[in-house]
C-alpha cells in the first residue's frame, strides 16, 4: 500500500489527476492526458494561473505514468519514489518547452507552440507551393505518361552566403526566463532576427532582395500514373518556391485536366462509343471497326442486332489509378434511318413492310431502355 510523508499530503495522486484507474492502459492514460493538456493549455488560458498549474500537474503525472519503470516505482512507493518534492521528471525550474518536446507524440508532432508563444518553435519559413495544370489525352491516361513542365520558381540566388544569426546564436529561438510563484518559467518564441532559421544572409549579389531569392525558369519531369482523372492533383515534393533566407522549398502541385476525345466518352474506368449502322448491316450482320485508346478493334455484329443494344469490349477501357483492374469499352448500337430514299428503294421497303419478319416482336432477351441502362453499370 502506498503512503506519502506528511509534507506531501497536498500533492495529488497522479491517477486522480488524470482521472484514470491503476489498471488503465497506456492508450487510456495518453488520451486522458491529451484531454487535460488541451483543456488547460496556456495558449487557451492566457493569464490563468490556475489553468497553468493544472497543465503542469497533468504533464508531471503523465511523465511518470507513461513510463513503465517510473510507473512501477510510483505504484509501489508513491511520490516518495522520486525523492524530496516528489515529481517524476520536472523538478527545479519548470521549462514548458521541455514539456512540449517530451510529449510531441501526444499532439501529433508539435500541434501546440511554446507557452504563450502560439507556435513559437523555431524553423526556417517554408516556401509557397506552385500550381500548374497539365492537359492529358485518353491515350496519355491509359498507359501513364511523363511530362516535361516548365515552371518559374524562387530559388536561393547564386553567390548567396549565410552566417549564424547574431541574435539567437543559431538556435532559431529566443528564450525568456520569468520568475513566478511556481518557480522559473521559460518561454520560447521564433527569433525575430532570422525568423526561426538560425541563420542570416551574409552576402548577397546585386539586385537580389532581402529574402535572398531570385526567380528562375526550370523544366521539371513529372511521371503521371495511368488511370488519373480530371481534377486529380499530383504533388512533386520540393519543387515549389524556396523559403526566404535559406528556408526549404514548397511543393509543385500538378492538376490534371482531361481533354475530350473526338469519339470516346469517359465514365470512370469505362469508355463509351456510339456505333451507327445501316438497317441491312444489323439485319444481315457485319463486322464493325471500333476506335479504342489502344488503336482500332474489330467487332462482329450478329444478324438481328437491335438498335439500342449495348455491346462490351472487355478490358478496352482505362486502368484504375489504384491498380484495381481495367474498365471496358461499351459500344452502343444505333440503326441509322435514311432521311431520303429513291422510288425504287421505296417500293422495296413497302414490300418488306408487309412481311411478318419485319413486324416488331420483342422477346424476353430483347431488353428495354431501362434494362440497357442497368447493364451499362454492371
Amino acid at each position: 500500500m502506498r503512503t506519502n510523508p506528511p509534507h506531501e499530503m497536498a500533492k495529488r495522486d497522479y491517477y486522480e489527476i488524470l482521472g484514470v484507474t491503476k489498471s488503465a492502459s497506456a492508450e487510456e492514460i495518453k488520451k486522458a492526458y491529451r484531454k487535460l493538456a488541451i483543456q488547460y493549455h496556456p495558449d487557451k488560458n492566457p493569464g490563468d494561473a490556475a489553468a497553468e498549474d493544472k497543465f503542469k500537474e497533468a504533464a508531471e503525472a503523465y511523465e511518470v505514468l507513461s513510463n513503465p519503470e517510473k510507473k512501477q516505482k510510483y505504484d509501489q512507493f508513491g511520490h516518495q519514489a522520486f525523492g524530496p518534492g516528489g515529481g517524476g521528471g520536472f523538478g527545479g525550474g519548470m521549462n514548458m518547452d521541455d514539456i512540449f518536446s517530451h510529449f510531441g507524440d501526444i499532439f501529433g508532432g508539435g500541434g501546440f507552440g511554446g507557452f504563450g508563444g502560439g507556435g513559437g518553435r523555431g524553423g526556417a519559413a517554408r516556401g509557397a507551393n506552385l500550381r500548374v495544370r497539365v492537359k492529358l489525352t485518353l491515350e496519355d491516361i491509359v498507359g501513364g505518361v511523363e511530362k516535361k513542365i516548365k515552371i518559374r520558381r524562387a530559388v536561393p540566388a547564386e553567390g548567396l552566403t549565410f552566417k549564424t544569426c547574431t541574435v539567437c546564436n543559431g538556435s532559431g529561438q529566443i528564450t525568456r526566463v520569468q520568475n513566478t510563484i511556481l518557480g522559473q518559467m521559460r518561454t520560447a518564441s521564433a527569433c525575430h532576427g532570422c525568423n526561426g532559421s538560425g541563420q542570416m544572409i551574409d552576402k548577397r549579389p546585386d539586385g537580389v532582395g532581402a529574402d535572398g531569392l531570385e526567380r528562375l525558369e526550370e523544366v521539371v519531369s513529372v511521371k503521371i500514373p495511368a488511370g488519373v482523372q480530371d481534377g486529380m492533383q499530383l504533388r512533386v515534393g520540393g519543387k515549389g518556391n524556396h523559403g526566404p533566407v535559406g528556408g526549404p522549398a514548397g511543393d509543385l502541385i500538378v492538376s490534371i485536366e482531361e481533354e475530350a476525345h473526338p469519339e470516346l466518352v469517359r465514365e470512370g474506368q469505362n469508355l463509351h462509343y456510339d456505333l451507327y449502322l445501316s438497317f441491312p448491316d444489323v439485319a444481315l450482320g457485319t463486322t464493325a471497326e471500333i476506335p479504342t485508346v489502344q488503336g482500332k478493334a474489330r467487332m462482329k455484329i450478329e444478324a438481328g442486332t437491335q438498335s439500342g443494344k449495348t455491346l462490351r469490349l472487355k478490358g478496352k477501357g482505362l486502368p484504375s489509378v489504384e491498380g484495381y483492374g481495367t474498365g471496358d469499352l461499351l459500344v452502343h448500337v444505333s440503326v441509322w434511318t435514311p432521311k431520303s430514299i429513291s422510288g425504287e428503294e421505296k417500293e422495296m421497303l413497302e414490300k418488306l413492310q408487309a412481311s411478318a419478319h419485319f413486324q416488331p416482336s420483342p422477346g424476353k432477351t430483347d431488353k428495354g431502355f431501362f434494362d440497357r441502362v442497368k447493364d451499362m453499370f454492371q
